[in-house]
């Protein structure tokens, strides 16, 4: 996308590939809820297009599922997973994969180039999300409380960083238990996940976290031969 004069165009708009990730644990926590964002584009359709073959192109076939549908390849009438959701697939046994669409302001102006993709600025070689999840395990252990409020989108880590740092800090005092990871601790001392930069519990038993994640590592999580391992070491 471009403008009359040749130059990068700026869209006001961002449109983000998500991937929802359920998994089941029977005799643990009950069903886990993930939430990243695979890729981001400057239109619509181009982010249709690309929801469309993101398990494609994590290494997926539509036989390694128990069920596999499209909403491009299903009547309008018999879709049931809701309006932003273009693939669900449930796997065999423990995961159900949602690919969906999410929409959020570019912030950052960040600039649109060939196919709708957007362009990365000097040094910059993935984008960073900013997810907030919100979750209260009491009330709810399956899951079904859960919810995930991608907050920005970011060319440079350490801009995400800020921003997922100042998410929750002017209520910090209101709750009951409030960790933020620093910087430098990347020595597995850091219980909450590596991509989780601010962990906050409320006076209500709400769990809050706020994490910086990329496409990248999604990919690296959740591919075919990845999540193969995974359930390998599990059984």
């Amino acid at each position: 996308m471009a403008e009359a004069n040749g130059n990068p165009s700026v869209p006001e708009l961002l449109f983000l590939t998500t991937l929802t990730v359920l998994s089941v644990h029977p005799d643990t926590s009950g069903i886990t809820r993930e939430v990243h964002v695979l890729g981001t584009h400057a239109t619509l359709s181009a982010a249709k297009a690309f929801a469309c073959s993101s398990l494609l192109n994590l290494g997926y076939q539509p036989s390694d599922f128990v069920e596999y549908a499209t909403r491009l390849a299903t009547p309008a009438e018999s879709w049931t997973y809701g309006d932003k959701i273009m693939v669900y697939a449930m796997g065999r046994g423990r995961h159900e994969f949602l690919v969906g669409i999410e929409t959020i302001p570019n912030t950052e102006s960040l600039h649109a180039g060939p196919n709708d993709m957007l362009v990365m600025p000097a040094g910059g070689d993935d984008l960073h999300y900013v997810l907030q999840d919100r979750a209260h395990y009491k009330q709810d252990r399956n899951g079904a409380y859960q919810t995930t409020k991608i907050l920005g989108c970011y060319a440079r880590r350490a801009d995400a960083l800020a921003a997922a740092k100042a998410v929750l800090e002017e209520d910090r005092e209101e709750f009951a238990q409030y960790d933020e990871r620093d910087d430098g601790d990347l020595n597995g001392e850091w219980p909450f996940g590596k991509e989780v930069v601010v962990h906050a519990v409320a006076q209500t038993g709400e769990n809050y976290t706020v994490a910086v994640k990329t496409g990248t590592e999604a990919r690296k999580k959740h591919g075919k031969m990845e999540l193969g391992t995974q359930n390998t070491e599990r059984e």
